[in-house]
């Protein structure tokens, strides 16, 4: 093994695999200086701000097996002592080739189309784009551009490499091209010389997948609505990685759900809310006057209620095992006993959807705590959550220049109460968010 050393060298890295991705796997262990993707080997070189918490990592992970979407990585001491500033300013890597005007663009993640049009607004913000050859490969949806000069492929590179396109998704992966001039014969929807726009347009065969032709929303202005644009189950499928985990289907349409065996005594429409809505916006909670221990909950769809049945079935909450089944209502009807949560500003997936979806997981022993105010001390966040049950252990990080914390109780049943009467309250005027980690140690 090399010596320790603060740059980290990380194996297996499969393109499905984002630079977040990598980054969620060592922040727990300190802050993260800078990150270097090899693509072209699979690869990743990734600095810690200092020795101590590169040696808690890879200590960490020689005793667990680290898998990120389903692929183990492997993590080891680079030979590196430090990244220089020609490794890793932006996002360049020492095997990389040498600039050129042409780049190849290859789209990992593609939740939604990507067109033409699209490609033509993302990159010629940065120059002028003479021609573009879009096509299918084994490695998925590539493209080749061609720039009227090379500083403005290098400033696209440094700037769009490792960007998303939309908020979460279809995510570029570039590369300088070896080729010296781009051959286009026709302008239609897989090739354009925008320097001779009287070029033939006969059109090949078009894409089966669904067409969106409009780039307004790049770059997270607005994310479009997903199930507008793709085959719902196809976006459900594509938000897992490709393929759905075990025990879910992701057709089933019944919106509501019925939960039992409730600790009446405890339980509240909020408490309530704040546990189903890691699965899914909520729409209406209502707890049944007949059957105090009883409440109807309508998600927002159908496969954010099959999440919530799914996960929460046989679930332990104050004391009691929760049995969570889809209802023979169809929706929550309004009433005056009815909480309405549609307009709720605390639903998780009005945002980040598809990053909302990859965190779904039965409730553990760990929970994760974010929007926490800066200087906040792992005392007061102990105060804060520790009278519903024993910290085991916690640590504070900082994620994006951000605050936030992991505290792992001694069971499950701590942790989701913690979470239910703890999320969306205030800590030292902060209103704090708190979900479950997949994480199995601190």
């Amino acid at each position: 093994m090399a010596e320790p050393s603060k740059v980290i060298h990380i194996r297996n890295v499969g393109h499905e695999i984002s630079d977040t991705d990598l980054l969620q796997v060592v922040q727990p262990f300190g802050t993260v200086a800078k990150l270097v993707m090899l693509r072209a080997k699979n690869q990743a070189l990734l600095q810690m701000d200092d020795l101590a918490s590169a040696v808690s990592a890879i200590q960490y992970y020689n005793t667990i097996q680290p898998s990120i979407r389903g692929r183990n990585v492997y993590l080891q001491y680079s030979s590196h002592q430090e990244l220089t500033t020609d490794q890793s300013s932006h996002g360049r890597n020492p095997d990389q080739e040498e600039p050129n005007r042409i780049l190849l663009i290859t789209v990992h993640h593609m939740l939604y189309p990507i067109t033409i049009e699209v490609l033509h607004q993302v990159f010629s913000s940065y120059g002028f784009v003479e021609k573009i050859v879009t096509f299918q490969k084994s490695a998925g949806f590539q493209a080749l551009i061609q720039y009227q000069s090379r500083q403005s492929a290098i400033q696209a590179y440094g700037t769009l490499h490792g960007r998303n396109i939309y908020d979460g998704c279809c995510q570029l992966d570039i590369q300088y091209s070896n080729l010296s001039e781009l051959q286009v014969h026709n302008n239609n929807d897989r090739s354009r010389d925008f320097t001779n726009p009287s070029l033939p347009t006969e059109q090949h065969p078009r894409s089966s997948q669904p067409s969106y032709n409009d780039p307004s929303n790049l770059f997270g202005f607005q994310q479009p609505d997903p199930y507008a644009q793709m085959g719902k189950a196809a976006m459900i499928v594509a938000a897992f990685g490709g393929s759905l985990p075990f025990g879910l289907t992701g057709t089933n349409d019944r919106c509501t759900v019925i939960v039992s065996n409730l600790n009446t005594d405890k339980i509240d429409e909020d408490k309530l809310f704040n546990l189903f809505s890691i699965y899914g916006n909520i729409v209406r909670i209502k707890l049944l006057r007949n059957k105090p221990d009883h409440a109807l909950i309508q998600m927002a769809d159908g496969f954010q209620a099959e999440l919530a049945v799914q996960y929460l079935k046989g679930a332990m909450l104050f004391g009691k095992k929760l049995e969570v089944n889809y209802s023979k209502y169809p929706t929550v009807t309004p009433a005056p006993d009815a909480h309405d949560y549609s307009n709720s500003h605390l639903n998780r997936f009005n945002s980040n959807v598809v990053k909302n979806y990859r965190h779904c997981c039965a409730p553990t022993k760990m929970i994760h705590i974010s929007a926490l105010p800066q200087g906040i001390t792992e005392d007061a966040i102990h105060a804060h959550v520790g009278e519903h049950g024993t910290i085991v252990n916690s640590r504070l990080f900082e994620a994006n220049g951000k605050t936030q914390a992991l505290v792992m109780f001694e069971s499950e049943e701590e942790a989701t109460e913690a979470l239910v009467s703890k999320h969306a309250t205030k800590l030292e005027q902060s209103n704090i968010r708190i979900s479950f980690s997949q994480m199995q140690n601190i």
